[in-house]
């Protein structure tokens, strides 16, 4: 483990409290309450119980024999993500937080969402605590992400449009905030990435770093050695900071980011911060952000809605500039080819988001040794992306 964040909330120059005044005593008092509760005993047992009794973990380190032939090199582990209730990592972070909403004494549940994984977590876990939830998201993310808007609604859980800028993530998580800023003292925000301000990087970092511990146990277990490269897939970042951390301090384990490309990195459409950004401050908080020459937020694309984003956790901008780990990049096209690579050899259909890390590995296998072992984050199921590939196949 780190120390960072250091007490202002930074990764080196990356991270802090960048939110209106109103805001502050909010994120004090939930800095404070969550410092507190995760030394409590009796938190970490009830979070550590519903972990395992509702969320099903510890999540499986699978190897991926026939992947692992099709690549050609090196022998390919997947951490099982996907197998969690609700189909995606989501559930670590949005269960932890919902749990600390009881502490806070709130009664009130909002989230944002863009692939909708985050929305139905945080559903789920409102549900499971019986508190209030509604959930803003893109007009663009609810039509592409249609099957994840039901689930939501059927959770109990009130799910908002959001109508304005590109309609996607990043206006959902603007509109959130509003809503937090009017009523900060009925009502807790849960993030469902490791972006805004702090303390919301490192909370939920924490609670997804079970990611990162299991897998290095079961590695080792399974291997009798750490792996020579973690990988995942990079939006906001939650599914890759909870992989890479716990492996921070291992400095024969590299860490392999994989961001969104779209459809090149040359043609603007693309969702690549760490790739093509520049440092900005973006929801609170100052990382890499993808904008234009007057500072202004520029558009992105993602055939993925939830790595349509165009900023970065400030944790991940802090591990880029100190090449603690390398971030690349793969195209919708890879996505796909990811994608289908996955469904044929191990008989897995993967979300579309780690769809891009699985489409890097035929690139890094030229860097593999034979007997090289990497960990790759599968953080998602791919039910929710139905809709979408429907009309990626028609079109073809």
């Amino acid at each position: 483990m780190t120390s960072w964040p250091d007490r202002r909330g930074y990764f080196g120059h990356y991270g802090g409290r960048w939110v209106p005044e109103t805001l502050l005593t909010a994120l004090e008092e939930l800095e404070l309450a969550y410092r507190n509760a995760r030394k409590d005993p009796a938190f970490r047992k009830e979070l550590a119980g519903h972990l395992r009794d509702f969320v099903g973990r510890p999540t499986p380190l699978m190897y991926a024999r026939r992947l692992s032939e099709a690549i050609g090199r090196g022998r390919i582990y997947l951490k099982r993500e996907d197998l969690c209730h609700t189909g995606a990592h989501k559930i670590n972070n949005a269960l932890g937080q919902v749990l600390l909403t009881r502490y806070l004494g709130k009664k009130r549940i909002i989230a944002e969402t863009g692939a909708g994984q985050h929305g139905v977590a945080t559903a789920t876990a409102a549900a499971f605590y019986g508190l209030a939830c509604d959930v803003y998201m893109g007009e663009e993310d609810m039509a592409r992400q249609a099957p994840n808007v039901f689930r939501m609604e059927r959770l109990g859980a009130r799910v908002i449009p959001v109508k304005t800028g590109t309609r996607t993530l990043k206006d959902a998580i603007n509109e959130a905030m509003r809503d937090w800023v009017t009523h900060v003292q009925t009502t807790h925000y849960v993030i469902g990435s490791v972006v805004g301000p702090h303390p919301f990087p490192m909370m939920v970092r924490d609670f997804q770093s079970v990611i990162g511990r299991e897998a290095r146990r079961q590695i080792i277990q399974a291997e009798g050695r750490l792996p020579n490269y973690v990988m995942a897939c990079v939006g906001g970042g939650s599914n890759a900071i909870g992989l890479f951390h716990p492996f921070y301090k291992d400095r024969s384990v590299k860490m392999l980011g994989v961001e969104p490309a779209g459809r090149g990195l040359a043609t603007g459409q693309h969702a690549a911060p760490l790739a093509k950004g520049r440092t900005g401050i973006f929801h609170g908080a100052m990382s890499y952000l993808l904008q234009d020459a007057d500072g202004q937020v520029t558009g992105t694309h993602s055939i993925s809605a939830g790595l349509d984003y165009p900023g970065v956790g400030p944790e991940h901008a802090f591990y880029k500039d100190s090449r603690r780990a390398e971030y690349v990049s793969a195209t919708d096209k890879q996505c796909l080819e990811g994608f289908e690579l996955l469904c044929r050899t191990e008989g897995i259909i993967p979300a579309l988001e780690p769809a891009h890390a699985i489409g890097y590995l035929k690139t890094l296998a030229k860097r593999l040794k034979t007997g090289d072992i990497v960990i790759l984050n599968l953080s998602g199921r791919g039910d929710k992306d139905m809709p979408i590939l429907d009309k990626v196949y028609k079109h073809e």
